[in-house]
């Protein structure tokens, strides 16, 4: 830690943050109950002059090699007053880096591979991993340099020229992808790869339908979030689409039956969209015959099959695609995520020659100012190059297997508390008792240096997603301070 570096937190209406009161999850009776208002700041009308003052400041940070301890403090206490004022205060109530940070906000400055360090320098091992995008780790240098080198030639497409690195990348995705899948569209985000897969799914169907599942999550756009399986989410916006249904994730017999309703009444379903492992619902695998058996449904009932591969793609779960572990092609395949290689936003929809034919007639039908631009190709091509050559999904796998093995012996020993240890590869979900206790878990283990992740606002599952090339002493050592915040939270 820097010496001399205590970063305060003490909002302007005097209340420190350690003592907001969703400093703790929120229980589902609060959880819709709308923010209180941001505490009143009256704009300071910055002039031109002040606003060009201050811009320079930023970049000065930027650029700078080296920050002294007043401006690793200033860094801190501006962060928490612009969040408050001119992002979104609620990310200071449910952040653990604001109010478990102890007496100073934890302010993310600098990563690289497995470890990252705040503004004061303290050190967390990354078992959250952005919620999967780094896969590769932080900042690895092959990904990086590709980027770095791309950005002196030509930042962004022109729009008129023919990119040669968007072609590259589609053409390893393609050679690398199950079965016939083939043809790819790129875009900056997961909700996006959805959206433009239910696009494609009705131009090629003439279908409206869809079938989802039960705490499903494909993203938070409209279209993806009325795919979402979690009414916390599609409540503020409702009314969603319509002709979308829901059944039980992992039930293969739900989907059919749901099928036969649909065409009894007339209902036309154009796809049934799943993730091949639930993320965001708490690393839920299915049963082995459960993906096999859609792939014969969809077959039979002249319906696509879309996987949403966001989480899951790129080796997290011991396979390049998590459907190859059930050899199964879906119709069309979604992924983002760690697609970016860590460095940059980057997503992609996929699919057959003969369904992407319907988009061929008119190729903006469907279309992206920055989507598959060359700083995110340069990434992506990058990224697919170090999960094979250092084949991250075998990494995954030894280590998953290892890691869930380790952390069953350590279920064994506080039964009572951690009830339930699942995951394939390193997308593993720890379910606690209750959300009170999993919080307090995730908050032990980032006061001991050790970052994982919730299932946003719920803490009941905690989910671990390091790195795939993680080192065996790391992982070790996060083994170590779970059984230490456990022992310490049941003694």
């Amino acid at each position: 830690m820097a010496k001399g570096v205590v970063v305060h937190m003490k909002p302007k209406n005097g209340h420190s943050h350690r003592s907001a009161p969703a400093s703790k999850p929120r229980r589902k009776a609060q959880a819709a109950a709308p923010p209180p208002p941001a505490p009143a700041k009256p704009r300071t009308g910055m002039s031109t002059k002040k606003l060009i003052e201050e811009s320079r400041r930023w970049l000065s940070i930027i650029n700078a090699h080296k920050l002294n301890d007043y401006k690793r403090r200033k860094i801190a206490t501006d962060t928490l007053d612009n969040f408050k004022f001119y992002y979104n205060r609620g990310y200071l109530e449910y952040r653990k880096s604001v109010t478990e940070g102890g007496e100073f906000a934890a302010i993310e400055w600098s990563g690289q591979g497995s470890y990252f360090h705040d503004i004061t320098g303290r050190k967390y091992i990354d078992c959250l991993g952005g919620y999967g995008i780094y896969s590769a780790g932080i900042n690895h240098p092959k990904i990086v340099r590709a980027v770095k080198s791309q950005l002196e030639r030509m930042p962004l497409s022109s729009q008129e020229l023919l990119d040669p690195l968007r072609g590259a990348l589609a053409e390893l995705l393609g050679e690398v992808a199950p079965g016939d899948l083939q043809e790819s569209f790129f875009i900056s985000n997961g909700t996006d790869a959805i959206e433009g897969a239910m696009k494609l799914a009705r131009m090629y169907t003439g279908k409206p339908g869809f079938i989802s599942t039960i705490r499903g999550f494909h993203g938070k756009s409209y279209g993806s979030l009325s795919l979402m399986g979690k009414g916390e989410y599609r409540k503020p916006f409702e009314p969603m689409l319509e002709d979308v249904f829901f059944v039980p994730y992992g039930d293969a017999t739900a989907v059919e039956n749901e099928l036969r309703k649909a065409e009894a009444v007339g209902h036309g379903i154009a796809a049934i969209v799943v993730e091949p492992v639930q993320g965001e619902a708490g690393a839920i695998v299915p049963p082995d015959d459960y993906w096999p058996r859609l792939r014969d449904i969809c077959t039979r009932f002249g319906v696509l099959l879309i996987a949403d591969e966001v989480q899951t793609g790129m080796g997290r779960t011991g396979k390049f695609f998590a459907v190859e572990h059930w050899d199964v092609q879906p119709d069309i395949l979604c992924l983002g995520k760690a697609l970016g290689g860590g460095v940059m936003p980057l997503s992609a929809f996929m699919s057959t020659p003969e369904i992407w034919k319907v988009l061929e007639p008119n190729p903006f039908i469907h279309s992206s100012t920055f989507g598959g631009n060359p700083l995110a190709c340069a990434a992506g091509i990058a990224a697919v190059n170090v999960t094979l050559e250092e084949d991250l999904p075998g990494q995954a796998a030894v280590t998953g297997e290892y890691m869930l093995a380790e952390l069953r012996k350590i279920q064994k020993r506080f039964g009572d508390h951690l009830i339930d240890v699942r995951g394939k590869g390193l997308l593993i979900g720890l379910e606690f008792v209750d959300t009170e206790f999993g919080y307090a878990v995730a908050a032990g283990l980032f006061k001991r240096g050790v970052v994982v992740a919730g299932t946003l606002l719920n803490a009941k599952t905690i989910r671990i997603e390091p790195a795939l090339n993680i080192p065996r002493a790391l992982v070790d050592e996060v083994l170590e301070k779970l059984e230490e915040t456990l022992t310490d939270l049941t003694d």
